[in-house]
C-alpha cells in the first residue's frame, strides 16, 4: 500500500511537471505573438508616417512651402505618362555650349536685394518668378527686378495651392491678381508662369491639365525645371551641396533651367550664389534671362 501510495505521487508530480511544461510553452508561444503583433502594429506605424515624410519631402521638393494649406495630397503623376514632354532634343552633345537659367521662385524677400546684387556684381541676369506680397515693403524690389534687367514672370498671387487648384475660377482670380500686381507696378504685361509644386504636382485636387489649357488659352506660356540645387527645403544641404547639386546636372542639358528660391529663410542660396556663378562660367556655360527664345522646359503638356 506505500508502495503503491508513492508511485500515485510520482504520477502526480509527473502530471502537474508536464502541466507547468505545458503552461509554460503556451504562455511563452501567447507571449511571443502578443510581442509579433506589437512590433508589426509599430513598424507599421512607423511606415505610415514615414510616408507623410516622404510625401512632405517631395512636395517641398517640388516647390511647396507651406503644405498646410495643401488640404489633400492627390497622385495626379498619371500625366506624366499622358502628356509627358521629349525632351530628348535637349540633351547635350560634344560642342554644345551649354545654356543656363538661373530662376528664383517665391519672391520679393528679404533676400531679393542681396540676390540681386550678386547678381549685378557677375554682370548675370536671372529670371524672377514673383508672388503677391506687401507693396508698401516689397514694392521697389519688383521694380528693382526689372530695372536691373531681368525677366520677371508669375508663380501665383497667394502660393496657397488648397486656394489655388481648387478650381478653374479660383486659379484665374488668383492669376488675374499676379499679372496686374507687376504690370501695375513694374509696367511690365507677362506672359510667363510657374506653377507653384510644377506642372507635374501631386497636390492639386483638380486636374493639372485644367490649368494647363488655361495657361495655353491666354497665351502665357509656362515652365518648370529639369536641374533641382535642392534649397526647397531649408537647411537641407550646405551652399556647396548646392552649387554641385546644379553643376552635376546642367552638363547633361543644352538648355538647363535651375530652380532656386527667393526667400528670408534660404541664406544657403545666397550663399551659394557666387560660388555657383563662378562654378558655371568656368564651365564655359552661359547664363541667361529667359526670354521668348528660350527653349521652353515643362513636366508636361496639355493640348486640347
Amino acid at each position: 500500500m506505500e508502495k503503491y501510495n508513492e508511485g500515485l505521487e510520482r504520477q502526480r508530480s509527473k502530471r502537474k511537471r508536464v502541466a507547468r511544461m505545458k503552461k509554460f510553452i503556451v504562455t511563452t508561444i501567447v507571449a511571443f505573438m502578443l510581442l509579433t503583433l506589437c512590433v508589426m502594429t509599430f513598424l507599421c506605424i512607423e511606415v505610415i508616417s514615414l510616408q507623410r515624410q516622404v510625401d512632405v519631402l517631395s512636395a517641398k521638393v517640388n516647390g511647396v512651402e507651406d503644405v498646410a494649406d495643401v488640404k489633400e495630397m492627390v497622385d495626379d503623376s498619371y500625366l506624366d505618362s499622358i502628356y509627358t514632354v521629349d525632351n530628348s532634343n535637349n540633351m547635350a552633345e560634344e560642342g554644345d555650349v551649354p545654356r543656363v537659367y538661373l530662376t528664383f521662385d517665391d519672391g520679393p524677400s528679404d533676400n531679393t536685394n542681396e540676390i540681386l546684387d550678386i547678381l549685378d556684381d557677375y554682370n548675370v541676369k536671372a529670371t524672377f518668378f514673383v508672388c503677391g506680397k506687401d507693396l508698401e515693403l516689397y514694392g521697389d524690389m519688383y521694380k528693382r527686378i526689372v530695372d536691373d534687367g531681368h525677366t520677371i514672370g508669375m508663380h501665383s498671387f497667394s502660393h496657397n495651392f488648397g486656394e489655388i487648384y481648387q478650381s478653374k475660377e479660383a486659379f484665374d482670380d488668383d492669376y488675374n491678381k499676379i499679372h496686374d500686381l507687376i504690370l501695375n507696378t513694374t509696367g511690365v504685361d507677362t506672359h510667363l508662369y510657374r506653377f507653384p509644386g510644377g506642372s507635374s504636382n501631386t497636390v492639386s485636387t483638380t486636374p493639372m491639365s485644367v490649368f494647363i489649357n488655361d495657361l495655353n488659352e491666354k497665351g502665357t506660356v509656362y515652365y518648370d525645371w529639369n536641374v533641382v540645387s535642392g534649397d526647397a527645403t531649408s537647411q537641407a544641404f550646405t551652399s556647396d551641396q548646392l552649387v554641385d547639386n546644379v553643376m552635376n546636372d546642367v552638363v547633361q542639358y543644352k538648355t538647363s533651367v535651375v530652380l532656386l528660391h527667393d526667400a528670408s529663410n534660404k541664406d544657403a542660396t545666397i550663399e551659394c550664389l557666387p560660388k555657383l556663378i563662378e562654378a558655371l562660367q568656368a564651365s564655359g556655360a552661359m547664363i541667361l534671362p529667359i526670354t521668348d527664345e528660350t527653349t521652353v522646359i515643362q513636366h508636361v503638356n496639355v493640348v486640347q
